[in-house]
Order: structure tokens, then C-alpha cells, then sequence
């Protein structure tokens, strides 16, 4: 008997008993004794956590089960649900996804990237590098994912352009090794910017919303580009120098293949040129925001209307002529590419946690936290940080973050420290899953590559999972009170 495809056969119909077993077994029994109110909402939270976990159905699918649910089941009215799936945080997401399909349309990412490659050189060790800064900072732009399926054909014909090099067969297999790596870890590892990963916006949203604390965008950026830096720094140093160093020097074809990819994209094309005027004026708007509401008091900005004045500008200026007239960068074909799942698991997730919050579900756990009174704090913050990094290699890390942060947050506060101290560094080690192809979809990408073994990205990604916890447990305990602070 085939048991993995007999297991695959039932997954589906299996998850799907399970959940609803369970949440029928909580709704109907009540075990906690809780209120009425309270008891639907925990019984749905156990059902959307179960079928989020073994992922049976689109994520996105299991998030909207709170617009079904709770007005079914008297708890929330349907529009009390609805609010939470049209959150402005939502809407800034969305304004930096028009943002990140435009850059990509035009193929400024690719020149973008190029150009980082060719500055640092082409030697083994300088071809990893640029491809580790190009990554790293187009992932704080745009989507993981995204970046990564970006800069993969890219890898895959540098490599194939070494191999053409007598060049000893270690040192190509773990410079392979080391580029796909890099890639994968440097899009998981840019989490400098509110927009750049979908757990940084889950949890800017939720703190907004339950605890009416704003986390600027350009406060994020002062205080987590630097921790960026850093752990893009550690995973060369790690994986690069210490794992599986190469010894390629420079090579005439790997300089001319660059130079090759650069001449094919000609000058920097009109279309290019207005949607990195677009780029720069959004980004240099989420930076200089306070600045500009302090000078004047005519209009007042926020980071979502920024984000969407940048998407509004890409549908209106012109890409230039063509045989149909004149087409705008960007068109409504193009949202076509857009991310509406992870939009609809956004909402889905806030429509949870403000349900949770509103029946003081949290609260009904204080007791059992208030045993953590006084002891370390830092120890605390490292077991959460950890715990986050390597969960996330089970389950999706929106969804984990969305899933845990009012529990995180009700614990902080029950125990009597700063819950951003608690949030920020699990929802930041929840983008950092490095040791499985199912952790990231980065991961998988470099994986399916064939330069990956397993047991090569679990050597690799123990260790960087290690190194993550310590070093944003540490930044985030140390650092991020001079910044951000909630109590």
C-alpha cells in the first residue's frame, strides 16, 4: 500500500471532519464554561486555527469564515464582521502591492538588481553578496515570494555560466548551494519595512486597532533597516564563509553574462523612469510623513493614503503611446497579479482578533499568566521569539502571527511589561523560517532548484533559526524601547 498517497487522499476530507468535530464538540459542550458570546468565538477560533494549520483549503478561504459564522450564529452583526476586511491597513497593503506589480511590470526590478550584481563584482563570494543586497532590498518592497521567483532565472544562469568554467566541482556545488540559499533567506530576512512582510502588517493593524498605538512607517524603517543590515550580514558570514565556502575567483563569462543582461535592457526606458518617480515619491511620502503634517495642517497624511496615492498615480500618468491610445502604467488587467488572498487572510485574521478582543476572550487566561510575574524578562522575549521562528516552519506565518499576537499581547500585559516587547520580536521571528521547503514560499522556490538537499537547507537553516532568535530577541529587547514604546 502507497501510504503517502493514501494519506494525501484523505488530508482533505479528514481536516475538514476534524474541524468541524472540534469546533462542534466546544460550541455544543461548552468545557470552560464560558459565556455564550465568548464560547462561539473561542469554537470558531479553534475551527479557522485547525484548518489553517493543515491548510486544507485555501488560507484565504478558512478567513472569510468569520463573515459567515458570527452573523449565523448571533454573536457580531455582518457589518460589525465586514469592518474589519475594509481596515485601512488592508488598503496600504494593497497600495504597495499596485506599487511592487508596476516595478515589476516594467522589468525596474530586474535592472534594479543587475546593476547591484555588477557593482559588487563576479567572483564566487561577490556574486553571492550582490545577489544577497538585491534581494534583500527589493524584498523590502515587494513581496518574498515575488523577489524570490525574480531573481531565480537570474541564479539559475549565473550558475549555469560557472558550470561552463573549469572550476572544482566543491567549490561549484556550495557556490549553488550558497546563491539559492541566499536568495531564499535574504527575501525572508527583509522585514525593514511595515509593508515588506505580511506579519509586520498583520500586527501594525492590531495594535492600531486594540490598543490605539500608531507605529509610524518611517519609525519602523529607523529602527528594523538596521536589523535587516545585520542578519543579511550573518547569512553571508554563516552560509557563504562558514557552511559552504567557494574559492571561484572572477571569471571573464560570469562578467560578460551581466554585462550581456544589462545591454539587453537598453537605456532606462520612459516607463521605467515613471514608475521609479512613482517608487520614490511614495517611499520618501511614508518617510517624511510627520515632517510634512508638522509644516503644514491643511491635509493630513497617513501611511495608507500614501500608499494608495502611489497606486491612484500609476493608474493616471501615461505609459506612453501605443496602437490602443494612450495606456497608463498601469491597468486594470495588472490586478490580475494582485495578492487578493493574502488581502482577504488579512481581514479574515483582524475580524478574529477583534472578535476575540470584544468578548474579553484574552482575559479569561490572566490568571494563568500572572505565574510568569517576574521572571526574566529577556529569557521571556527569547523563548517567544524563538518559539515563533520555528512554528513558522509548520504553518503559515500570517496566519500564525494573526493567531497569536492577542495572546502574546494579553500575556505581556498580564505579567507587566511593554506588549510591544512580546509582539514585535514573534511577529518578526515569524518571517524568518529557514529550515523547510514548506517554511517560506522562498524556501520551496530554491528547493524545487535541485541545487538544495534537504538535509543541507536543515544544516543551514538550524543554524541561521538559532541565530535569528538570539539576535531579534536581543536588537528588540535592547534597541526598541529608545523608539517604540507602548507603556
Amino acid at each position: 500500500m502507497d501510504f503517502k498517497k493514501t494519506f494525501s487522499r484523505f488530508k482533505k476530507p479528514g481536516g475538514i471532519a476534524m474541524g468541524l468535530c472540534l469546533f462542534l464538540f466546544f460550541l455544543l459542550f461548552n468545557p470552560f464554561r464560558l459565556l455564550s458570546n465568548a464560547n462561539v468565538v473561542l469554537s470558531v477560533t479553534i475551527l479557522m486555527v485547525c484548518w489553517w494549520i493543515i491548510e486544507i483549503i485555501p488560507l484565504a478561504v478558512t478567513a472569510l469564515l468569520p463573515l459567515v459564522l458570527f452573523p449565523l450564529l448571533n454573536v457580531f452583526s455582518i457589518k460589525e464582521v465586514a469592518k474589519s476586511y475594509a481596515d485601512p491597513i488592508v488598503f496600504l497593503f494593497m497600495g504597495g502591492f499596485f506599487i511592487a506589480i508596476a516595478i515589476e511590470k516594467w522589468n525596474l526590478h530586474k535592472r534594479i538588481a543587475l546593476n547591484i550584481i555588477n557593482i559588487t563584482g563576479v567572483n564566487g563570494n561577490r556574486i553571492i553578496v550582490g545577489f544577497i543586497l538585491a534581494t534583500g532590498f527589493l524584498s523590502l518592497w515587494l513581496s518574498n515570494s515575488a523577489t524570490t521567483m525574480m531573481m531565480f532565472p537570474i541564479a539559475m544562469s549565473v550558475i549555469k555560466i560557472m558550470e561552463r568554467n573549469k572550476i572544482n566541482e566543491k567549490d561549484l556545488n556550495n557556490f549553488s548551494l550558497s546563491l539559492m540559499l541566499s536568495i531564499a533567506y535574504a527575501s525572508n530576512f527583509a522585514v525593514g519595512t511595515i509593508i515588506g512582510t505580511a506579519p509586520n502588517i498583520a500586527y501594525v493593524n492590531y495594535i492600531s486597532e486594540s490598543m490605539h498605538y500608531q507605529i509610524s512607517f518611517s519609525n519602523w524603517m529607523v529602527l528594523f533597516i538596521p536589523l535587516t543590515i545585520f542578519l543579511l550580514l550573518l547569512l553571508y558570514l554563516i552560509v557563504v564563509k562558514i557552511l559552504y565556502p567557494n574559492n571561484i575567483g572572477e571569471t571573464e563569462h560570469g562578467k560578460n553574462y551581466i554585462n550581456k543582461e544589462l545591454k539587453n535592457l537598453g537605456g532606462l526606458s520612459l516607463q521605467e523612469k515613471r514608475v521609479a518617480f512613482v517608487f520614490i515619491i511614495t517611499v520618501g511620502g511614508w518617510i517624511f510623513k510627520d515632517v510634512i503634517n508638522n509644516l503644514q495642517h491643511a491635509i493630513k497624511l497617513d501611511d495608507t493614503i500614501i500608499g494608495l496615492s502611489g497606486a491612484f498615480l500609476l493608474f493616471i500618468i501615461p505609459a506612453g503611446l501605443n496602437r490602443e491610445g494612450r495606456e497608463s502604467l498601469l491597468t486594470w488587467n495588472d490586478g490580475n497579479k494582485m495578492a487578493w488572498n493574502i488581502l482577504i487572510l488579512l481581514g479574515g485574521g483582524m475580524a478574529l482578533a477583534k472578535a476575540v478582543e470584544d468578548v474579553k476572550l484574552i482575559n479569561l487566561l490572566d490568571s494563568y499568566f500572572a505565574v510568569f510575574e517576574g521572571a526574566n524578562t529577556f529569557l521571556i522575549v527569547l523563548i517567544v521569539t524563538g518559539f515563533s521562528v520555528f512554528l513558522s516552519e509548520l504553518i503559515s506565518n500570517i496566519a500564525q502571527v494573526m493567531v497569536m499576537v492577542p495572546f502574546i499581547s494579553s500575556f505581556a500585559s498580564a505579567i507587566h511589561i511593554d506588549p510591544l516587547l512580546l509582539g514585535i520580536p514573534m511577529t518578526l521571528g515569524a518571517s524568518c523560517a529557514s529550515m523547510l521547503p514548506m517554511g517560506t514560499p522562498p524556501n520551496a522556490i530554491v528547493y524545487a532548484s535541485g541545487h538544495v538537499k534537504l538535509k543541507q537547507m536543515l544544516k543551514a537553516g538550524f543554524v541561521l533559526n538559532i541565530v535569528c532568535t538570539f539576535v531579534i530577541s536581543t536588537f528588540c529587547y535592547f534597541l526598541q524601547p529608545l523608539i517604540l514604546k507602548l507603556t
